[in-house]
């Protein structure tokens, strides 16, 4: 999807919004759902990326254990590092840092029945795999602050796994309805699906998840890597390294096409294991070495993060701060649409006395940057 021409001029870049709940390191899952379309799109320098931290999405399922939502907002900056997202060509940031995104989502909860939410098919799945009588009001919103979060930016492109589509059709239902009853403030964003939407666990069942413990972290270490993989699910059917086996819906060729970057190598593997003329233990050994070929690099960026202490705050001070100017001006746009700009003066007089008194607080920490 190329960048646009405006008004004649320089290609205007489309702008993209993604962010994951943060809770705690992710998983291989993770990086082909999500980062590894989010790197492809920064990296080609068409888009005006923005990398969300959805720390009050974390609450829906998790308010029970609020306190470790710090923790788990630290893991997940570090992997979104790691595996390459650049806080110098994109914008990462913080979902509560962005006090504006509340206010849109309350005005988004007007446009949205309880019966069209109730109709996401990733609620019904969290209620049923989380054993809850009911949703909750914050988990059967879940969908309309993502909605916000998406408009905030005026996000027009969104790359999700497969499981979040109906999230972002709730999305493009929202800019439309506002749109047509107010002013044409908000684009209706377009999704862009990942190469493997959905990444098999371990175990072998369809989706891997932590709740599970079916998955592979991207901040393994080499022989967890290793251990995990060798555990790993395979054919069914096949009872001995000399029957034939199937390669359609094997997780281990699963990950192989994901991630073994040698494709010769893959297709042998392939042919030979259709034929019974090699056994799961060899094809299993290849994809470690495949995965930790894939991961070290990662696993490197991400010990070199650790070892600069204030580093994260810096950054996520530095691209919440981008993102609330962008924030700030689409509650404006929204506001002024619905005629909720009244007594501008009075705002305006209050907003004025109530930042004079804020303590100044610098960007940059006094850690090791």
């Amino acid at each position: 999807m190329p960048a646009e021409r405006h008004n004649g001029t320089a290609p205007r870049k489309k702008r993209l919004l993604t962010g994951l709940r943060p809770t705690g390191k992710f998983h291989l899952g993770n990086y082909v759902g999500t980062f590894e379309k989010d790197l492809e799109l920064q990296n080609s320098g068409e888009y005006e990326c923005f990398f969300l931290i959805a720390d009050y999405h974390s609450l829906t399922t998790g308010y029970e254990t609020a306190n470790t939502i710090g923790d788990d907002i630290r893991e997940g900056v570090l992997d979104f590092l790691a595996v390459g997202i650049d806080h110098n060509k994109s914008t990462l940031y913080l979902q509560s840092l962005i006090p504006e995104v509340s206010e849109l989502f309350l005005l988004f909860t007007m446009l949205v029945s309880a019966t069209r939410a109730q109709r996401i098919p990733t609620l019904k799945e969290q209620i049923r795999d989380l054993k809850l009588e009911s949703a909750s009001l914050g988990l059967l919103n879940y969908p309309v602050l993502q909605a916000a979060d998406i408009l905030m930016v005026r996000g027009e492109v969104v790359p999700v796994g497969k499981d979040q589509m109906s999230h972002i059709e709730l999305t493009r239902e929202v800019a439309r309805r506002f749109n047509q009853l107010y002013a044409p403030v908000f684009p209706e964003p377009e999704y862009l699906e990942a190469r493997f939407p959905v990444l098999p666990g371990t175990d072998g069942k369809p989706k891997m998840s932590k709740s599970i413990g079916n998955t592979i972290m991207l901040s393994d270490d080499p022989e967890t890597v290793r251990r995990k993989v060798m555990s790993m699910y395979t054919d069914p059917t096949r009872l001995r390294a000399t029957d034939p086996g199937h390669v359609k819906g094997n997780p281990v060729f699963v990950y192989h096409d994901a991630f073994n970057q040698d494709r010769a190598e893959v297709q042998d593997l392939k042919s030979r294991y259709t034929k019974g003329k090699v056994g799961d233990v060899e094809v299993k050994q290849k994809l470690v070495a495949a995965l930790n070929r894939f991961l070290d690099p990662i696993r490197e960026r991400r010990a070199e993060y650790e070892r600069q202490p204030g580093v994260l705050d810096d950054i996520l001070a530095e691209g919440s701060c981008r993102a609330r100017v962008e924030a700030r001006e689409t509650l404006r746009l929204a506001r002024d649409a619905m005629g909720l700009n009244y007594f501008e003066s009075a705002r305006r007089r209050v907003e004025a006395a109530t930042s004079s008194v804020r303590a100044h607080v610098p960007l940059r920490s006094t850690g090791q940057a």
